[in-house]
């Protein structure tokens, strides 16, 4: 447990020097009419995340040594903040981040870390993880909100490890979870800083990677982690299809998420993460608990997914027809 504490402590410091005067990452994110936010705030918030991530990770491989399907997971990963921290400093098209996207997903099924059903499944892997890491990067649009699926999601994935006896892939996922949550107090509304692309992207990588590798590891079916992720798959997945279905440009800037429209709505930040929490803390529970009672399963998806239709009614009922804009 010391390599947790060692892990938050870094990620809340470096967190703290990003948000102060004397930060040398001059990276502001000026509102626009795709924003949230009023003021210029710094996105750099993504590096205390990853350093941090650095370190725990780091401690983790001096004393465990290099576990199977990691190495290019690593490697992936430090393709992907790159390109997104480039992204942060000069905003960069999607043709020029997306081929990175791809090799990165690639560098991680060299690591074997894939669905197992051959071509068709490596196929399927590289979409998944090219989509989850973009989906991840749409989502962090709102104060606490990609930091709280870190904590939430990557505890629960650490969790079960844990409870399947693989300690050193629950150590792994509990150091992103921490990371997150030493980066939350300066991120929850009003936030005084942002994670940037360089955090959300990364994150997102890893979100699908270690999915992944714990369903490789036999630690959890494939449901699992889909059902954890939900909230931003189940949102991001929904508007990406209906932008695409009234001819739209998907991969442009918009407001049009379903959290991004509660807050235009209304509710604001602190009420809509705080109900996005519960949300995810549901759908996280509820797949430990599925876990433990495998008979239940078909009820429980089942109940899930009408969870989501219901959400997604009311949801429209309260925001309103989209605007297009």
């Amino acid at each position: 447990m010391t390599v947790l504490i060692l892990t938050f402590a870094v990620a809340a410091a470096l967190t703290w020097w990003l948000v102060s005067d004397r930060s040398p990452f001059a990276i502001l994110d000026h509102p626009n009419e795709r924003s949230l936010h009023a003021r210029p705030l710094p996105r750099s918030g993504g590096i205390a995340v990853l350093m941090a991530i650095v370190v725990g990770w780091g401690w983790l491989l001096a004393w465990h040594g290099m576990p199977p399907h990691l190495i290019w997971v690593i490697v992936a990963a430090i393709a992907v903040a790159a390109i997104s921290l480039l992204d942060d400093l000069f905003e960069l098209p999607a043709r020029a981040r997306l081929p990175v996207h791809m090799l990165a997903a690639a560098l991680v099924l060299l690591d074997g870390v894939a669905l197992p059903w051959g071509w068709p499944g490596r196929i399927i892997s590289l979409l998944a993880i090219v989509w989850m890491l973009n989906l991840y990067n749409f989502m962090d649009g709102m104060d606490g909100f990609a930091g709280g699926m870190a904590l939430i999601g990557f505890g629960c994935l650490g969790a079960a490890g844990w409870l399947a006896g693989s300690q050193v892939f629950a150590l792994y996922c509990g150091v992103i979870s921490v990371s997150a949550l030493g980066f939350l107090p300066y991120n929850f509304p009003p936030a005084r800083i942002f994670m940037g692309d360089v955090g959300s992207t990364t994150l997102g990588l890893l979100a699908a990677a270690l999915s992944l590798w714990g369903f490789g590891l036999h630690i959890y079916p494939l449901w699992f982690p889909l059902l954890v992720f939900s909230p931003f798959i189940i949102d991001a997945t929904v508007t990406l299809v209906r932008r695409g279905l009234r001819g739209e440009r998907v991969w442009q800037a918009h407001r049009e998420h379903y959290y991004q429209r509660l807050v235009q709505a209304g509710w604001g930040h602190r009420k809509t993460v705080l109900i996005e929490y519960a949300l995810m803390i549901s759908a996280g529970s509820s797949g430990m608990w599925t876990l433990a009672h495998r008979d239940w399963l078909p009820v429980m998806l089942t109940g899930w997914a009408l969870a989501y239709v219901l959400l997604m009614l009311l949801a429209e009922k309260q925001c309103g027809p989209v605007d297009g804009r």
